[in-house]
C-alpha cells in the first residue's frame, strides 16, 4: 500500500509567538506559531514579504526572533541542519565533488574520507559523471542538484529550502520535485520548503502553511491528504486540481486579508 502523508514523527520544532523586527522598524514576522514534525515535509506558501524566508533563517539560526521562541525537542548540531538556496551558490572554480564536499571538508574531513558519501549522493542527484565538471559547464539543473547534494551531504535531520527551483523551467522543475521526493522518502529527513507556487506545494508537502504579509503571519494550514509515492499520475488526479484549487482559494484569502487578521484565522 502507498504511505500516508500522516505518517510523521513526534514534534521537531515549535515555534511559539516568533516575531520578527529588522532594525528599519519593518515587521517580517508578527506573532507565529507552527509545529514541524520529524519527518514532515511543510511548505511555506505566501506573498512576497509574507516572511517565508525569514522564518527559514530564524530556523536556520542565522537571525534570532525579536519576540517569542522557537523550541527543538532536542538541540542540533551545526550538521543537522541542511540549507538549499534559491541560487545554487556554487564555488565557480570548484568541481562538482569539491563544491558537494565542502560542508564535510569545513568539518576536517578529507576528501578521501568523504569520497564515498559524495559519490553515493552524487548518484542519487542524477549527477555521477560530472564530478570533475565546474559550474560553468552546468545547466541551471545540474546546478541546483549539487546545491542538493550538497546540503544533504552531512545527513541533516532538516533540510531547509529556500525557493530553490523557482528559476528552472517547467520540465526541469517537475523532474526536481520528483527527484526530491524520491529522497525524502528514503531517508525521511524533515523538509521545510519555501515556495510561491501553490501547485509545487501541492505535489510535494503534507502540509502546507499558507501565511500572509504586511505583517507576515500564519494565516491557514492546509493538509494535504494524499497518499506517497507521487508521480505523473497524481500531477493529472482529480485530487491533485482539487487540492489545488482548495489551496490557491485560501492563498487568494491570504493575500487580500488585512493586517487585522488574527494568527492562524480566515
Amino acid at each position: 500500500m502507498p504511505e500516508r502523508n500522516d505518517g510523521v514523527g513526534q514534534a521537531l520544532l515549535r515555534l511559539r509567538d516568533v516575531g520578527k523586527t529588522f532594525s528599519n522598524g519593518v515587521t517580517a514576522l508578527d506573532r507565529v506559531n507552527m509545529t514541524i514534525r520529524q519527518g514532515d515535509f511543510v511548505s511555506l506558501l505566501g506573498p512576497s514579504g509574507c516572511g517565508k524566508s525569514t522564518a527559514l533563517r530564524l530556523i536556520a539560526g542565522l537571525s534570532i526572533p525579536t519576540l517569542g521562541m522557537l523550541e527543538w525537542n532536542r538541540p542540533l548540531g551545526d550538521d543537522h541542519i541542511g540549507f538549499v538556496f534559491q541560487e545554487p551558490t556554487l564555488l565557480p572554480w570548484a568541481s562538482v565533488f569539491d563544491n558537494v564536499w565542502l560542508p564535510l571538508r569545513l568539518r576536517g574531513i578529507s576528501r578521501k574520507e568523504a569520497a564515498a558519501a559524495v559519490s553515493e549522493l552524487l548518484e542519487r542527484v542524477h549527477l555521477t559523471g560530472f564530478e570533475n565538471a565546474v559550474p560553468r559547464e552546468l545547466s541551471g539543473g545540474m546546478k541546483m542538484r549539487v546545491s542538493i547534494a550538497r546540503g544533504l551531504v552531512t545527513r541533516p535531520r532538516v533540510l531547509l529550502m529556500d525557493e530553490p527551483f523557482a528559476a528552472l523551467d517547467e520540465i526541469t522543475r517537475f523532474k526536481l520535485n520528483d527527484d526530491l521526493l524520491e529522497l525524502w522518502q528514503e531517508q525521511r529527513f524533515t523538509v521545510i520548503f519555501v515556495t510561491h507556487s501553490v501547485f509545487e506545494s501541492v505535489f510535494l508537502s503534507n502540509r502546507i502553511v499558507v501565511m500572509a504579509a504586511r505583517p507576515g503571519r500564519v494565516y491557514e494550514e492546509v493538509v494535504v491528504d494524499a497518499s506517497y509515492p507521487r508521480d505523473e499520475a497524481f500531477r493529472t488526479s482529480p485530487e491533485y486540481a482539487a487540492l489545488c484549487r482548495k489551496t490557491s482559494d485560501v492563498l487568494m484569502h491570504a493575500i487580500s486579508a488585512t493586517s487585522g487578521v488574527s494568527n492562524g484565522s480566515r
